[in-house]
């Protein structure tokens, strides 16, 4: 590969340089600057081989060498596929990767497009078998090293959950940080204990957001280590069921599957946080349907809610081994929407009403005219005819899905408001079902 590279008139010798962390890049002189210097002396100590320096810049400041999802570095691989770098300059090995896997594909790429690998500190490159020995067995040392780094980073974490300590991340609300340390902001503990209590005699995650929404509580204000404020947002059920869940709230640190005793203080007591165990795990609350057979959610996916928009779900409540089905406002049921006048209606009368409007639709001479000229054999008029008249009972023989199918093939969408409903019906699905029904 090299004796190629060196047939040519000049080697283009880009220089790349990279630094895990941000700190120290805002000086004027920093690490970057420091291993480009050594990399463009140790280019002109090559000057008599023609070794010249192109003029782009490869620099990755703040990114890991553990993998190769890096933007000076992707640049860099563009550039050689393109042909306008003949050798790789660095400082260190452990600059371009640390990882032996992606070395390996470096070289792959370097052997495809015949470009050279140098490392300057390390007195080696790929233009000889001893340099490519020397540069996997440094490799071999720095993912061990790393991987070295990252267990004891894991033992560290487990030892100080043990010890109780709070190991950072968001700051929950009823808290605030200091030191590293959680210290309980009662005003904040108060919205936390409402919201526990609420839960526990509603036993419902919605009407519990609802409430705390209704008296102008909102989630944790945050200020960000660069100075952003993050302002609180109003309750939902996502945020709500977060707080349930958290065992921080009763003293709890949790690492993996362990809950360890915290150094800080408990929120909520013992008994209100069983007790919300105990609501959580029941199946006394609306989930979304297991089956669509079962509960034959006939008009999932084209029925609105004509005051937000949003999709009405079906869903159903279980009470004393009863099901009953219902429609609900997604935006409503998830607490973003309380003025929403729609909530849930039951699921059998509305699919009964939009069930007796097609049928209704499907009696009305135009509609059989249409069916009677689509017909292809010599089926005779009156016989379609007494059909539609009896169309009630062959739609009662119908599967669920099939039933589903067909009013998917009429109906277009469905807007519920408070005083009724708004139904839009396909003109092509009209033509799709005349001619299905004639053959």
């Amino acid at each position: 590969m090299i004796d190629n590279i060196r047939n040519k008139q000049k080697i283009r010798c880009a220089i790349y340089t990279r630094k895990s962390c941000e700190e120290g890049l805002e000086q004027e002189f920093n690490s970057l600057d420091a291993q480009r210097a050594s990399a463009e002396n140790y280019i002109s100590s090559q000057a008599h081989e023609g070794w010249v320096l192109v003029n782009d810049h490869y620099d990755d400041g703040g990114f890991s060498g553990g993998n190769l999802e890096r933007p000076s570095l992707q640049r860099l691989f563009q550039d050689i596929r393109e042909d306008k770098i003949d050798c790789i300059i660095v400082y260190k090995i452990d600059r371009l990767t640390r990882s032996l896997l992606d070395f390996s594909k470096i070289i792959q790429l370097l052997d495809e497009h015949n470009v050279s690998f140098v490392s300057v500190t390390q007195s080696f490159n790929t233009a000889n078998s001893m340099g490519r020995l020397m540069l996997n067995v440094l490799l071999s040392f720095a993912q061990y090293e790393r991987e070295l780094t990252s267990e004891r980073i894991k033992d560290k974490l487990e030892a100080s959950c043990k010890r109780g300590m709070w190991m950072g991340g968001n700051i929950p609300l009823g808290y605030d940080a200091k030191d590293r340390k959680l210290l309980i902001n009662e005003k904040e503990a108060k919205i936390v204990r409402i919201l526990f209590q609420n839960f526990a005699e509603t036993a419902s995650i919605t009407e519990t957001a609802r409430e705390l929404n209704n008296l102008g509580f909102t989630t944790k204000t945050w200020i960000s280590n660069n100075g952003k404020l993050h302002k609180g947002k109003r309750f939902n059920k996502s945020n709500v069921r977060r707080i349930l869940n958290n065992h921080l709230y009763i003293g709890k640190v949790k690492h993996k599957d362990k809950l360890f005793d915290g150094m800080h203080k408990p929120i909520i007591d013992d008994q209100t946080w069983q007790k919300t165990r105990e609501l959580l795990s029941t199946n006394n609350k609306i989930q979304l349907p297991s089956s669509r057979v079962t509960t034959a959610p006939l008009l999932k996916g084209i029925m609105n809610c004509g005051i937000c928009g949003s999709k009405m779900t079906p869903t159903y409540t279980t009470k004393q081994g009863k099901r009953y089905r219902y429609y609900i406002c997604q935006s409503k049921h998830k607490g973003n929407n309380d003025l929403c006048k729609v909530g849930r209606i039951s699921a059998s009368e509305t699919e009964n009403l939009v069930t007796d409007q097609v049928l209704n639709f499907l009696k009305k001479p135009e509609f059989i005219i249409h069916t009677i000229n689509a017909k292809k054999d010599d089926l005779s008029e009156n016989k379609i005819i007494n059909s539609f008249k009896t169309i009630d009972k062959i739609w009662d023989e119908l599967f669920p899905v099939e039933q589903a199918r067909i009013i998917n093939l009429l109906i277009k969408q469905i807007d519920i408001k408070p005083e009724g409903l708004n139904i839009r019906i396909f003109k092509e699905g009209l033509h799709s079902l005349s001619t299905e029904l004639a053959n």
